[in-house]
């Protein structure tokens, strides 16, 4: 006797060893034997051999036409042997029956399942509206096989090309566009970025990270909202100084200036100017909003995102000519010694006698025209010449502050590798193309002026984080508990020490228009101006404050995010220039296993042959081939030079995670496929 039973919705078949009332011993074809409960069985038999009869239940089902079964099925419960009898004959044979079971449990959009061997048949408006779905489907299924053999002929369907991005970076893996890309992966055994570039889908490296990132963190797109600038509504003195920036000609969000008054008096205060955005935008507010969606300006070569739209900007930045609303710190000072006195914060309007601009003056300020009045710089522009005096005093002051930090820090800070300036002619709002001629300039970091506004702003932000503490408003800070390896800095709403610039506590404070915590903490000293002692009951965000912990985290993602982007785009930049100057070997500085430095770029890049060479070695470097898709480059060492000296070799920052190939993390999930792993991006200066 043999039986065919359902288990696990599978039929199968095979011959009864044992049987009871409630189950059956039944061995199968391969030998294996199974308990089957008397419930599953379906069909008893006693010829032909259960695989024989199996095949020819397949066979029968693949001809029996759904439509014509599904017209001649009762309306009411049935099973599967009254419906071959209707279909077959009155004298269906034991296969017809077996095929009917087959076809009518493969079909559940035409018949539903009502027990073991028992079917009802689906209604005629959820059967049509289920085969319009199998149509669909197939149609689908069709459009992508059309897909995937274009893709695997090198040609990208257009369909495909305006999802790319998104296919790439944030898919949604039920598309058919997603899923035309994963099939003509694995079909012809290519990663699908290399895929979507051998079909043409790229057309430019540059808009393929420009639109990367925007997708990623600008869905929307960069534009804003119509929004107005709020007017101040206090009635703010006028300071009584002439005030004057230092900038690149490119910064529009001038956010700080400077001032020095009563020179040769013995007793000198420096002032320290902050555009004041906080004193018209309010928390809350829709501005805000605007602002704490972004949180921070990005900047890029050549083009940039504001944080606050443009109008805005204008509005509270501290352009020469006006007398500007602004958050300043006087600090009084002995003239002699440089020891400091006292401080004081004012909400006040502050006149901008001169906007000076880095690129205008770095090649013409020099240490020598600081530091003896009798040296001539025709150079000069007019407007720098008039502020010797006070430029002088600040360079001063500037070389003493820092000396001070560094007995904190316990070692000097070193300024041996260059900062890079990236020129590309401006393309209109949407940014470059890729294609501009760059141009890379050198300066190099602890130049004079570099100098007096970094330390300027390092004394305001120490200050005034201080400050916060002593009168008890919460503020946002930026520490860092020792200058070990491994010791980061961390963001926190406590003031605690900042080792690696030396000073007790420190807050963000001095960039309102261009980083969100400043702005926070902007509001947070203009309420310790107005209230002293009490502030902690006037200002927008109290203590244990979760909002500021909120805060905090969202700038930390984004400012890295941002980060990431003006490396890639600096590196990429890079590239560029090594192209458009056909630059086919470079020197560099091994610095790390495996990896060396160029001299006069900003770039590091594996290098062959530098696996053994000892840290500082310098080399002459033949460069590989260079993606601008993954931003890599590689070399290969032609020649060994001199070694630099050692304290250039042991520079601090070499322990920092180095860009060396492109952030491409391409998110299709294709088996056998990968895509490139994202490298870190440099950390942010802190001052």
């Amino acid at each position: 006797m043999f039986v065919l039973f359902e288990e696990a919705g599978k039929f199968l078949a095979g011959r009864v060893l044992s049987e009871t009332d409630t189950s059956a011993q039944v061995e199968l074809e391969s030998g294996k034997r199974v308990k089957v409960k008397a419930v599953n069985v379906l069909l008893k038999f006693e010829k032909p051999q259960p695989a024989e009869l199996l095949r020819e239940a397949q066979e029968i089902a693949a001809g029996i036409e759904l439509d014509l079964a599904w017209e001649f099925a009762p309306e009411e419960e049935f099973g599967f042997a009254e419906l071959a009898r209707e279909y077959f004959s009155a004298q269906a044979t034991l296969a017809q029956q077996a095929g009917a079971l087959v076809r009518l449990f493969d079909a559940p959009h035409y018949f539903r399942r009502a027990g073991k061997g028992r079917f009802r048949k689906a209604p005629p408006e959820i059967l049509q509206q289920a085969l319009a779905a199998i149509e669909k489907k197939k149609q689908v299924q069709a459009q992508i096989d059309a897909w995937a053999a274009e893709l695997g002929a090198g040609s990208c369907p257009p369909a495909i090309r305006e999802q790319l991005y998104r296919i790439l970076f944030k898919p949604d893996k039920n598309a058919p566009e997603y899923k035309a890309v994963v099939e003509a992966s694995r079909n012809t055994q290519t990663a699908p970025l290399a895929l979507l570039q051998k079909a043409g889908a790229i057309t430019s490296p540059y808009q393929f990270h420009w639109k990367r990132f925007l997708l990623e963190y600008f869905p929307k797109g960069t534009g804003f909202p119509p929004v107005a600038a709020p007017p101040i509504k206090d009635e703010l003195p006028v300071a009584p100084v002439q005030a004057f920036s230092v900038d690149d000609s490119s910064t529009t969000e001038i956010d700080d200036a400077l001032s020095v008054q009563g020179l040769g008096s013995g007793t000198v205060t420096v002032g320290v100017h902050i555009a004041a955005p906080g004193l018209a935008v309010q928390a809350g507010t829709p501005l805000d909003q605007l602002a704490r969606q972004r949180l921070s300006t990005v900047y890029m070569p050549g083009h940039k995102i504001t944080m606050l739209p443009d109008d805005v900007v204008q509005a509270y930045t501290l352009l020469e000519g006006r007398d500007c609303p602004a958050v300043s710190l006087y600090v009084q000072m002995d003239e002699a010694t440089l020891e400091v006195k006292a401080s004081e914060t004012r909400l006040e309007r502050v006149p901008i006698a001169a906007n000076l601009r880095h690129d205008q003056l770095d090649e013409h300020l020099t240490l020598e025209w600081l530091e003896d009045a009798t040296v001539q710089s025709p150079g000069v522009p007019a407007p720098a010449a008039r502020l010797r005096t006070e430029l002088s005093f600040l360079f001063r002051l500037a070389k003493h502050l820092k000396a001070q930090r560094e007995v904190v820090r316990g070692k000097p800070e070193n300024f041996n590798r260059p900062d890079y300036n990236f020129r590309v002619p401006a393309a209109g709002e949407d940014g470059p193309t890729g294609d501009e001629a760059v141009e890379i300039t050198v300066r190099r970091r602890g130049a004079p002026l570099d100098l007096i506004v970094s330390e300027a702003m390092i004394l305001a932000n120490s200050t005034w984080g201080q400050w916060l503490a002593e009168v008890g408003v919460p503020g946002i800070y930026r520490s860092q508990a020792s200058l070990a390896p491994g010791v980061k800095v961390r963001m926190g709403t406590k003031a605690l020490p900042h080792a690696g610039i030396g000073v007790k506590s420190y807050a963000w404070s001095t960039s309102p228009l261009r980083r969100y915590t400043d702005l926070v903490n902007q509001w947070q000293i203009i309420a310790a101006a107005r209230h002293g002692r009490t502030a902690a009951l006037a200002a927008p965000f109290k203590p244990k404050d979760a909002e500021l912990f909120s805060i905090i985290s969202a700038f930390d993602a984004a400012y890295a995010a941002y980060n990431g982007h003006q490396a890639g785009m600096e590196r990429f930049w890079t590239l560029r220039y090594l192209q458009q100057n056909a630059i086919g070997e470079i020197e560099a500085t091994v610095f790390k296993e495996g990896l060396a430095r160029a001299d006069t770029l900003p770039l590091v890049l594996p290098v062959l042959g530098a696996g053994d060479l000892p840290r500082g070695t310098r080399v002459r470097v033949k460069l590989g081939a260079i993606d601008l898709i993954t931003l890599d480059v590689n070399g290969t060492v032609l020649q060994r030079l001199e070694a630099v000296p050692e304290a250039a070799a042991s520079e601090e920052g070499d322990s920092e995670e180095e860009t060396v190939a492109g952030p491409i993390a391409i998110a299709v999930d294709v088996t056998d496929t990968s895509g490139e792993e994202a490298k870190a991006a440099p950390a942010a200066a802190d001052n």
